[in-house]
């Protein structure tokens, strides 16, 4: 029963008709039309092979059925017209391995070497304007800095017998005083009594001392002598005095007398003294310490004097 009405009769089909039973006819019975559900059907190119693929449905797999290709069978295509081109194999399912990334400088650090690139350039340029690869002549002495006080040059030619106390300073003995050879600061000489030998232990009627410091002012190295020569002693101080400066390379010239009462021997002994220091222009510091035995200075202050004049005419 097609569901429709035949043409040409005008009845109603739902009336059942007396007629002969179709059965006892000899009329063929009309052919319903094909369902297109049994029609079969070409898979479509598959793009993994020329072998046919599944259609959305069930049905014969790849290979099975007609219209499968020369491809047919198992196993992977190799050639195929999919849209990847001709003869080109299946993509993989695997993920790719990962790119590998090469070596990257932090953008922090491209100022900082073109920064020290800069200060290296600078560098190199400074050596080759200022003849670094030139080699020194070995003959020639180096120069004092700019700004350093020389010692002034000096005409004054000590005696054979002249004691050197340094930069260019000398001390000429007067007769009777013999050097006080223990003694390492600058140059000291000292008279003792007839019959005592010079020694460490041995008491000296009186002695001058030439010594010499640098970069101090000549007042303050005059009370710092002084001070050590009256420690522990009973002192009369009297007042510092500036001298007149009897050459022209002194720029600061000081002096001091004094008197004290010290032990020597255990019997309390009246002594006289003075400093004087002279200092030049070139900062060097010269002083000159006297100290004689109250009962033996007029012999000692003659000798002095003599003594005096050695080391100021060496200044």
């Amino acid at each position: 029963m097609s569901g429709k009405r035949d043409k040409g009769t005008g009845g109603n089909p739902w009336v059942n008709q007396t007629g002969p039973d179709p059965d006892e006819t000899d009329e063929p019975e009309d052919q319903l039309p094909p369902s297109p559900w049994d029609l079969e059907v070409t898979p479509p190119p598959s793009p993994w092979g020329d072998g046919g693929a599944p259609g959305p449905g069930p049905g014969p797999g790849p290979g099975s059925g007609p219209g499968s290709g020369p491809g047919s069978g198992s196993g992977p295509a190799t050639q195929t017209s999919s849209a990847w081109g001709d003869k080109v194999g299946p993509p993989s399912l695997r993920r790719p391995p990962p790119e590998k990334k090469g070596f990257s400088v932090p953008p922090l650090l491209i100022p900082i070497g073109a920064g020290l690139l800069v200060v290296a350039l600078v560098a190199v340029v400074l050596v080759a304007l200022s003849g670094g690869d030139k080699k020194a002549d070995p003959g020639q002495s180096p120069s004092p800095p700019a700004g350093t006080p020389t010692a002034p040059a000096s005409s004054y030619q000590p005696p054979p017998n002249a004691l050197p106390v340094g930069f260019g300073v000398s001390l000429v003995p007067a007769q009777g005083w013999a050097a006080v050879t223990w003694e390492k600061l600058g140059k000291q000489v000292a008279i003792y009594p007839p019959g005592i030998t010079p020694g460490p232990n041995a008491e000296a009627r009186a002695f001058f001392w030439v010594r010499q410091k640098q970069n101090v002012t000549a007042n303050a190295y005059l009370l710092g002598i002084v001070e050590g020569e009256t420690e522990n002693e009973v002192a009369q101080l009297g007042n510092v005095r500036n001298l007149p400066c009897p050459k022209d390379v002194l720029v600061e010239c000081v002096a001091i007398d004094y008197t004290s009462t010290a032990k020597m021997n255990g019997e309390d002994v009246k002594v006289k003294g003075s400093v004087e220091v002279y200092r030049r222009k070139d900062n060097v510091v010269t002083a000159l310490d006297f100290r004689t035995r109250v009962d033996f200075a007029q012999k000692a202050d003659a000798d002095a004097a003599i003594m005096k004049k050695s080391v100021i005419d060496s200044l």
